[in-house]
C-alpha cells in the first residue's frame, strides 16, 4: 500500500542493457552509491534507466520546439519507476571541450569576475565604461582583432617548410606542399613562371626563394605539362598558392584533423604582438581592479584570486563577494590550484568532472536527483574527504545523491547501496543487495563485499632490483620547478601525489629519445575512434581475421566473396542504405535528427547476400554481436582470433560487444583495449609502458587483475610507468616517486621517492599516510 508521500525511488522491470528485469527501491534524500564490478549494469542502471527516464519525462513536459534544444536520451527499458524527482547528470563527458572553453567558462566565474569589471572596475579617465561582454576573448566586443581571441598567432620559418635544402623542388624540398597531383600542379606552375626546379633549393637566389614560400600573389599561368608517355595532358590555367599560403588556409579551414596535424607541423604559434597573448582588446586591458588587468586576475590559481581586496564602495562588496563564493566551492574539492585562463582541453576527466560539481554546489537547486559518474576519478584520497564533505552538501540541500562508484571510502560513507553484479555483461544485470552498507557484508556473491570489509593488507611484494635508470629533468614546466626524477628500468614505478601537483606533467617528459627507452608506449584514456564505424573488433585488428574466417569457408567461395564482402566500411557487402552504419539518421522537420535502425538491414550492417554466409551457424553481423567472452568460445581454435580475445579478457573487457562502437565506450575501457592491443603483440625488445591512472572506472577485483597484467609486463622484462591514487597499486610497486606537497603552486616538487615502505614513512608527503594503511 503506497501512503500518499512515498519516500522511495521505485524502479520496476528494468531491461535496459543487460539488466534481467530488475526491480530496487532506492530511498530519497540520501547519498546512495551504486556498486559492482566493471561492466556489471550499474551505470545501465543509474544512467541509462533512472536518469534517462527522468529525462524523458521532463521533455514530455516542456513545449516541443524546447525539446529539440536538449540532446534527447530515448525512452530506456523498464516497466514503470514511480517517486522519481526531476534529474542532474554529472557524467564524465566523452565529448573533448573546445580550445575556447576555459576553467573560467566552465564554472561561470568569468562571468563573476568581468561584472566586477565592468561595474567596479577602474576606467581610464575619459573612457566609457565597459559592458561585461568587452572582456570576454568569446565576443566580438572583446577579443583582440589581431589573434580574434585566441591569444596566439601563427606563422612559418623557412627551416619547417623546406627541412633538407639540399633536395631540388622537383625532389620535394618544400615538405608543406600537399602530395600527389595538388604538389605536382604547383611544381610546374613555378617552372612555367622560370624557376628552376631542379637546382637545391639552397642555390636558388634569396628573394626567389622568399617569393616562393611566402608571397601572398596568387598569378594565374597557362601550364604546358610535360607529357607522360601513358597519358596526353592539355595545356591548363594553374593558380600559384605559396607554402605559406596553403598552411595557414589548410589549418584554419579544414575539417580533417589529420591535415590539421599535418599542417601544424610547420607552424611556429608565438603569443599574439597586439595582446600579449591576453586575448582581449586594448580598451578591456586599460581598465584595471586592484591596480591589475582581467588578464593578470586570471592568470592567478583561484586560492590568490580568492585573496583580491573588496574595494571600496558598495557595488564592489557584492561583486568581490559573489566571486568568492563562487570560487570556495572549487578550492575544497582540491582545484585551487587551477587559473581561471586553464584551457578545458588540458584538464583531465576528473579535473572537469569535479569543476561541473562545484558550479551545482552554487546552483542552489532543490528536490531533485543528481546521478554522478565516479566523482572521485583522479581524486588523491586526501582529497576524497572533501569530496564526501561536498555530496553531503548536496543531500542536505534536500536533494539525493545517485553515484556510481568504485572508491571504497566513498562506498563506506554512504547512507544506501546499490549492488549490481554478480558479473560483467552476461554474468551481471541483477541487484544483488539493495539497504545500508553494513548489512553488504552478508551477501556471499557480491564482489564489492569482498574488498569493502576486508581491511587487511595484500601479501608484500618482492622489491626488483632496477637494471639502470632513467633521469628526466630539470623539468620546469607547468608548475615544475627544475624538477630532476629517476625511474628504475625493469620495474614498475607509481607516480603520486594530490591532484595537480604535476604527476602528469613529468610523466610526459618521458620520451622515447632517452637513452635506454627503446620503444615508447603511451596507453591514455583518449578515445580510440570518434564514430561509431570504429570499434572494439576493428581497433585491435580482430575484425581482419574474422573476415578471413569468414571469406574462407565454402559458401563464401562459391559466390566468390573475398574479405572485402564482409567489410562494413567499403561497398560491396554493406547495407548501402545506411552504408554499413546500422542506422540512418531521420531528418525530422524543425526537429533534431534522430537516428534509427536502418529499414533495411534492421542495424545488421550489411546486405542480404552477404548474411546467407554463415560460419558454424552465425553471420558476420552475429559475430560481431558477441560479447567478448562468447567470441572466445566461439573462436577458441582460431589462434589469431583467440590470442586477441585473450587478451581482452585479461584485462577485464569479457563483457563488451566486438562490435561495440567506439563512441560508447568510457575513457578507462578505450585505455584498457589500447593496451590489450599492446600485450597481444608479443614484444620483443624493451619496451617503457606510460599509464595515466589505468584503475579510473575499475572495480577493486578489475584493479586486481590489470596489475597483475601489469607486473606481467615487467616480468618479461619491460618497464611500467603509472600515474595512480589507488593506494593498493601503489603499494605493490618497486619504485614510487610522490609529487607534491599540494597542488599548483603549492606542489611541483618531488617530497619523497624509493621504494612504498620508505615513502610510506616520509615527512610531509600527503601520500604517505593512506599508503601506510595498506602496506603488511
Amino acid at each position: 500500500m503506497h501512503t500518499p508521500y512515498d519516500p522511495y525511488v521505485r524502479v520496476r522491470g528494468a531491461r535496459e542493457h543487460n539488466l534481467k528485469g530488475v526491480d530496487v527501491d532506492i530511498p530519497r534524500d540520501v547519498l546512495a552509491v551504486f556498486t559492482g564490478v566493471s561492466g556489471s549494469g550499474k551505470s545501465s542502471l543509474a544512467f541509462g534507466t533512472v536518469y534517462a527516464e527522468a529525462q524523458r519525462r521532463y521533455f514530455e513536459s516542456v513545449a516541443p520546439y524546447a525539446r529539440r534544444l536538449i540532446h534527447q536520451v530515448g525512452a530506456p527499458k523498464v516497466g514503470e519507476i514511480t517517486g522519481l524527482p526531476p534529474a542532474v547528470s554529472l557524467q564524465q563527458r566523452r565529448s573533448s571541450p573546445t580550445s575556447r572553453s576555459s576553467v573560467g567558462t566552465v564554472t561561470n566565474l568569468s562571468n563573476s569576475l568581468r561584472m566586477l569589471f565592468s561595474r567596479a572596475g577602474s576606467h581610464p579617465p575619459g573612457a566609457k565604461r565597459l559592458d561585461s561582454d568587452a572582456f570576454s576573448p568569446n565576443t566580438a566586443a572583446g577579443a583582440c582583432p589581431r589573434c580574434h581571441g585566441l591569444g596566439e598567432v601563427h606563422d612559418t620559418t623557412e627551416e619547417l617548410l623546406v627541412p633538407d635544402p639540399s633536395l631540388s623542388i622537383r625532389e620535394g624540398a618544400i615538405a608543406a606542399w600537399p602530395g600527389a597531383w595538388q604538389g605536382k600542379n604547383l611544381r610546374d606552375i613555378l617552372d612555367t613562371l622560370g624557376h628552376d626546379v631542379d637546382r637545391p633549393w639552397r642555390e636558388l637566389p634569396a628573394e626567389q626563394r622568399h617569393w616562393i614560400l611566402f608571397t601572398d600573389e596568387q598569378p594565374v599561368v597557362t601550364v604546358h605539362p610535360v607529357r607522360d608517355a601513358d597519358r596526353i595532358q592539355r595545356p591548363y590555367q594553374g593558380t600559384y598558392t605559396s607554402a605559406r599560403r596553403y598552411v595557414l588556409k589548410t589549418f584554419a579551414e579544414t575539417k580533417s584533423a589529420t591535415l590539421r596535424a599535418k599542417a601544424e607541423r610547420f607552424l611556429t604559434s608565438t603569443p599574439c604582438p597586439a595582446c600579449g597573448g591576453s586575448r582581449l582588446r586594448p580598451e578591456a586591458l586599460a581598465v584595471t581592479y586592484d591596480g591589475r588587468t582581467i588578464a593578470e586576475l586570471a592568470a592567478l590559481p583561484l586560492t590568490g584570486l580568492a585573496e583580491l581586496p573588496d574595494g571600496g564602495d558598495e557595488t564592489a562588496r557584492v561583486l568581490t563577494a559573489d566571486l568568492k563564493s563562487r570560487i570556495a566551492p572549487v578550492v575544497e574539492l582540491g582545484l585551487g590550484y587551477l587559473s581561471l585562463d586553464r584551457a578545458a582541453p588540458t584538464l583531465s576527466p576528473g579535473e572537469l568532472q569535479r569543476l561541473r560539481l562545484a558550479t551545482q554546489l552554487r546552483s542552489g537547486l532543490f528536490g531533485v536527483v543528481y546521478v554522478l559518474d565516479e566523482p572521485s576519478a583522479g581524486l588523491h584520497p586526501a582529497d576524497t574527504e572533501a569530496l564526501l564533505t561536498v555530496l553531503e552538501r548536496l543531500k542536505a540541500a534536500g536533494n539525493s545523491v545517485f553515484v556510481v562508484e568504485h572508491h571504497l571510502d566513498v562506498v563506506r560513507g554512504a547512507d544506501w547501496v546499490v549492488d549490481v553484479g554478480p558479473g560483467a555483461g552476461e554474468h551481471g544485470g541483477r541487484v544483488l543487495y539493495s539497504g545500508p552498507p553494513a548489512e553488504l557484508a552478508s551477501v556471499a556473491e557480491s564482489a564489492t563485499a569482498a574488498y569493502l570489509f576486508d581491511e587487511s593488507p595484500g601479501p608484500a611484494r618482492e622489491v626488483r632490483e632496477p637494471r639502470g635508470w632513467l633521469t628526466v629533468g630539470p623539468v620546469t614546466r607547468h608548475n615544475l620547478r627544475a624538477v630532476t626524477a629517476r625511474f628504475p628500468l625493469g620495474a614498475f614505478t607509481a607516480v603520486t601525489g594530490v591532484s595537480g601537483s604535476g604527476k602528469s606533467t613529468l610523466v610526459g617528459e618521458l620520451t622515447g629519445e632517452l637513452p635506454g627507452v627503446g620503444r615508447l608506449v603511451r596507453v591514455d584514456q583518449k578515445p580510440i575512434g570518434r564514430t561509431p564505424r570504429s570499434n572494439l573488433a576493428t581497433y585491435t585488428g580482430l575484425f581482419d581475421v574474422v573476415r578471413k574466417v569468414f571469406a574462407g569457408t565454402e559458401e563464401a567461395r562459391a559466390r566468390g566473396y573475398g574479405v572485402g564482402r564482409f567489410s562494413f566500411n567499403v561497398p560491396g557487402g554493406r547495407c548501402e542504405t545506411c552504408q554499413g552504419e546500422g542506422f540512418v539518421s531521420v531528418e525530422l522537420l524543425f526537429l533534431p535528427s534522430t537516428y534509427a535502425p536502418c529499414p533495411d538491414c534492421a542495424g545488421a550492417r550489411y546486405n542480404p547476400g552477404t548474411l546467407e554466409v554463415s560460419y558454424r551457424g552465425r553471420t558476420i553481423a552475429e559475430v560481431l554481436d558477441l560479447t567478448v567472452e562468447a567470441a572466445a568460445e566461439f573462436f577458441a581454435d582460431t589462434p589469431a582470433a583467440a590470442r586477441s580475445l585473450r587478451t581482452l579478457l585479461d584485462v577485464g573487457l569479457g563483457y563488451l560487444r566486438l562490435g561495440q562502437p567506439a563512441t560508447e565506450l568510457s575513457g578507462g575501457e578505450a585505455q584498457r583495449i589500447k593496451l590489450a592491443s599492446e600485450l597481444q603483440r608479443g614484444r620483443r625488445g624493451h619496451t617503457l609502458y606510460l599509464l595515466d591512472e589505468p584503475t579510473t572506472g575499475l572495480h577493486p577485483a578489475d584493479v586486481e587483475v590489470l596489475t597483475d597484467r601489469l607486473h606481467g609486463l615487467v616480468d618479461a622484462g619491460h618497464t611500467v610507468v603509472v600515474v595512480e591514487h589507488d593506494m593498493t597499486v601503489v603499494a605493490g610497486a618497486d619504485w614510487v616517486i610522490d609529487l607534491g606537497p599540494g597542488g599548483g603552486d603549492r606542489g611541483g616538487r618531488v617530497v619523497a621517492e624509493g621504494p612504498p615502505d620508505r615513502v610510506s614513512r616520509a615527512e610531509g608527503s600527503a601520500t604517505a599516510p593512506y599508503l601506510a594503511r595498506v602496506l603488511p
